[in-house]
Parts: structure tokens; sequence; C-alpha cells
């Protein structure tokens, strides 16, 4: 089974190493690793040329943000199975990888796998939240359940069925497909109790007041363009899950 992660970058050049690094040494070695960069212009791409030969594919140009650069990450995979790790998180073992392909060899019916992860300080890598999951239901869906996304691998054969990120919907288009495909479509993923990613904070959606109330007008849009009964009130169970992370 190949597993293809996508790393999309732009101007991580103090974070992309670690990224690799933890990728390159997987114990896994059927991985197909593809790097989308957005025309970086600091330091990043001198990082990524000292580790191209570990490189399944890499391109560095201009995009329209970070889920344009995935679409197009996704469009290069061959994988049977697809992942996402941004430049700035880590997988946190070098067996990470092992598990997640066993779990989909061992669990042929399941068309996703999904984990726990940390959310971490950027400088000092110390954990400030825990998001740990369960197995999920279409009832938690609805009520405001999602996986953690830098932890969700999913069987490339659902994004050619069920499309890619959507552009239009900004800091939620990760969450838009999660509804997409756990809501309209019904996925059969599988929770994988294994801590997965260590990831830093600091990201589009939570940097600050005018961010996280704009990331919230889009996950309303999400609930409200794939059918979420009482989006409004999904949308607030929805943030204050959160609160137990910490």
């Amino acid at each position: 089974m190949k597993i293809s992660i996508i790393t999309v970058v732009y101007n991580a050049e103090q974070y992309i190493k670690d990224c690799i690094e933890s990728v390159i040494h997987q114990s896994y070695q059927n991985i197909e690793y593809i790097i989308i960069d957005g025309n970086s212009t600091d330091g990043t791409i001198q990082v990524i040329e000292e580790y191209r030969k570990y490189l399944s594919r890499f391109v560095s140009e201009k995009d329209k943000g970070l889920y344009d650069a995935i679409n197009k990450g996704i469009k290069l995979a061959s994988g049977d199975v697809i992942g996402i790790l941004n430049a700035d998180d880590m997988l946190l073992s070098y067996d990470v990888v092992s598990e997640i392909a066993n779990a989909f060899i061992n669990h042929p019916e399941k068309q996703a796998i999904y984990g726990n992860l940390n959310y971490i300080t950027p400088k000092e890598g110390k954990i400030v939240r825990e998001w740990r999951s369960y197995q999920a239901d279409q009832r938690d869906i609805e009520k405001g359940w999602m996986p953690a996304h830098p932890t969700l691998y999913i069987k490339r054969t659902l994004f050619e069925a069920f499309g890619n990120y959507a552009l239009d919907m900004g800091t939620a288009a990760d969450y838009d497909l999660m509804l997409r495909y756990f809501h309209i479509h019904k996925m059969k993923a599988l929770y994988l109790p294994v801590l997965m990613v260590n990831m830093r904070l600091g990201g589009l959606s939570n940097r600050s007041i005018s961010s996280l109330w704009k990331a919230a007008k889009f996950d309303y849009k999400a609930l409200k363009r794939n059918k979420i009964p009482n989006a409004l009130l999904v949308l607030v169970r929805k943030k204050l899950s959160k609160l137990s992370q910490f």
C-alpha cells in the first residue's frame, strides 16, 4: 500500500526541516512524499533542496493559497491513501505511517483513518492542547464533532469521487471537505488511538480576533452548505468542544 503525504509550504524556513525529517525517517517504506511550495521568498526552498532526493515530487510556484496548493498535491498523488502534513507540523513518531498503513490493511472496508494530535508552542514545543478523538458516528458529526485534520488519511479514490478542497470556503475548506465526506457521502472512517502529529499553534484561523470571527463565519457557511441541521447551534458546540482540549 502506497501512502501519499502532501506538505504545502510558504516561507516556513524555520520549521520545514523538522516536518521533512519526520516523514523521510518513517519506518514505513512505501511513502510518496510531495511538497508544494508557494514560491517562497525566504530560505525555505534552499532547505527543501537539501532533501530533494527523498521527495517524489516538488513544485514551487505561486498559488491561490493553502487549499489550492493542497489540491495541486492531490492531483499529483498516486498513492492508495492521501494525508496532509503542513510545513510547521511533524509526525510524532517514526512508526506513525506504518500504523496507519496496517490499519487500512486490517480494515479494508474503511475509507479513512484518523487519530490524535498535540498542539504545541512554535518555538519551545510545549504541549498546550491535546486533541483526543474517538470512534464517532453520524450523530457526532451533526453535533459539531470533527476529526483532527492533520491526522486524517483518506483513500485517494474518494477525492476523485467526492471532490477536493473548495477554494471559496476560506479557512473552513478542510471542515467543509470533512462535512461533505462524512455527512453527505457517509464516509466509513476508523479511529486509530495513536498520537500522530505535533501541530504548532498559529494557524490561519486563530491569529487574531478578526481571523477567529472570519473563521466562524466560514464554519457556518460550511455547515449550511452541507445541510447540517441547526447549523448555528452546531457551530457553538464545535467551538465549545475545544475547551476540553486544554
